[in-house]
């Protein structure tokens, strides 16, 4: 079943400006203004855990990002996790920083800026570039952190997580300078080896007059183990994005885990994963995918793999870690993708 997760008709008045739209009909690189120097504070030390209410695995906050329209020649994230009294959850947990944004129909629908992998039991500073995130980092906005954390406080295994984040702002022209940015897919799960579930995701969009390049932006990484070949967390798989008729493909992997993640973790942080380290923000997949001016189709897909280590297999084979053929929340867990992306448009 194809699923079309955004049916995006972008407009300057639509994708460009944070606090409502702006900016004109086609992109006039004549109307630059530099931004000042300044440093947005999303986050201070937010306790971020399971249990409360609501449930403060998730926490958003409004913030107000400089004016919309102002030009900066950087713009630099960073995220800092302190542990809480109680100490850091032992486990490494996905993570991720978002704008909450409102969607289709006005439903509400996030805009992944950052991911990251918690270390184990330590904390953690990371930073990660968002340059190209710039026209929706504007004005009013509602910030979100998401940390899948199953501790809280009085947990034998940790009380959660002390959360920072800021924006540094550096003015100046950026080259290309990014116009608009375009949402594909909120973050999601997509199942990885089912037949009964074949990945097949796409977005529609219109590429407005005067853009002079097309930027993808992803995030992507694997998680689920026990099952054949180890996947989705500790597989090496081809991902292919095609923009139009171009595909953009990678082999998704990450192997420089003993020299990027934050060291001085308990458990095994040192392991190579499929695109992410414990302790470590998880690298953008950035590509220029050329794109004419009007409509435009998005897909992703992954290179093909059934997991025969599934209950509804028909002969259950290829487990690993000593698992049984049904998931059981732990040692075996349903392979799959966690994946968004946006489409960056320069000038």
């Amino acid at each position: 079943m194809k699923r079309a997760l955004y049916a995006v008709a972008v407009s300057m008045a639509v994708a460009c400006g944070g606090g409502g739209g702006g900016g004109a009909d086609e992109p006039d690189a004549s109307d630059v203004v530099i931004g000042a120097n300044t440093t947005v504070v999303a986050f201070e030390g937010e306790h971020v855990y399971f249990g409360g209410e609501p449930n403060r695995r998730t926490v958003d906050k409004p913030i107000t990002f400089p004016e919309p329209g102002l030009r900066y020649r950087k713009v630099t994230l960073r995220i800092g996790l302190r542990c809480p009294t109680g100490g850091c959850d032992y486990w490494d947990r996905l993570a991720r920083l978002s704008l909450v944004r409102p969607g289709a129909a006005d439903e509400m629908v996030e805009l992944e800026l950052a991911r990251f992998i918690t270390p184990y039991r330590v904390g953690g500073q990371f930073t990660v570039d968002v340059t190209d995130l710039q026209r929706v980092l504007e004005g009013p906005q509602m910030v979100r952190v998401f940390i899948d954390t199953w501790v809280q406080p009085g947990h034998a295994q940790g009380a959660g997580w002390l959360v920072d984040a800021a924006f540094d702002f550096e003015g100046g022209v950026p080259t290309p300078d990014p116009f608009a940015v375009v949402p594909l897919w909120a973050p999601q799960r997509v199942v990885y080896g089912d037949p009964a579930r074949p990945i097949d995701v796409t977005a529609n969009l219109d590429v407005p007059a005067g853009t002079t390049g097309v930027r993808l932006r992803a995030l992507v990484t694997g998680h689920g183990q026990g099952n054949a070949d180890n996947c989705a967390e500790f597989c090496a798989r081809d991902h292919t994005f095609t923009v139009g008729d171009m595909p953009v493909t990678k082999n998704l992997w990450r192997n420089d885990c003993l020299t990027t993640a934050v060291p001085g973790q308990q458990g095994t942080w040192q392991y190579a994963r499929a695109g992410w380290c414990p302790g470590a923000m998880v690298t953008p997949w950035t590509a220029d995918a050329t794109a004419a001016a009007g409509p435009l189709t998005v897909s992703y897909d992954v290179e093909t793999y059934e997991n025969t280590c599934r209950p509804e297999s028909a002969t259950c084979s290829g487990c690993t870690l000593g698992a049984a053929c049904d998931y059981d929340g732990g040692a075996h867990t349903e392979p799959g993708w966690e994946q968004s992306a946006v489409l960056i448009l320069l000038r």
